[in-house]
């Protein structure tokens, strides 16, 4: 599992939760050629943190899972606009935190290997119900 952390991103943590919901789960070079298409500024950052923790862990796209992808808030820069009469308005501009973790996808079973280790179990426990009936009448006598 290979990590990446983007800080002090001047991006709207409420607004980059929408789209790293979206990523979560997915495999890694789909979730960067959907964030591609997206029309958003949080998309294009995000896109970049997945690639970036890919190459950290020295992982191919095709065979990667994006695990988390987590946005935190980080401080606020807190501007002033001058008003009427001499008075001034607040502005926020706030900064985000981007966490994106990124694992190998796990080897799947083929079906057929799947149904003989299912079916070997099977006539395992058959053949241990026969022994203890036999031991048991054995005894008996």
């Amino acid at each position: 599992m290979s990590k990446a952390l983007l800080r002090f991103i001047r991006l709207s943590p409420t607004k980059a939760r929408l789209v790293a919901r979206e990523v979560q789960g997915m495999n890694a070079e789909l979730a960067m050629a959907s964030l591609e298409f997206t029309p958003n500024k949080a998309a294009k950052v995000i896109s970049k943190v997945i690639a970036s923790a890919l190459a950290n862990g020295g992982l191919d796209a095709k065979n990667a899972i994006v695990i988390s992808c987590r946005v935190d808030a980080g401080p606020v820069l807190r501007r002033f606009m001058p008003r009427a009469r001499g008075r001034a308005t607040p502005i926020r501009k706030p900064t985000s935190h981007i966490l994106v973790e990124v694992a190998s996808k796990p080897v799947q079973e083929t079906k057929i290997e799947k149904k003989t280790e299912k079916a070997a179990p099977k006539a395992v426990k058959k053949s241990s119900a026969k022994v203890t009936k036999a031991t048991n009448k054995t005894s008996e006598e």
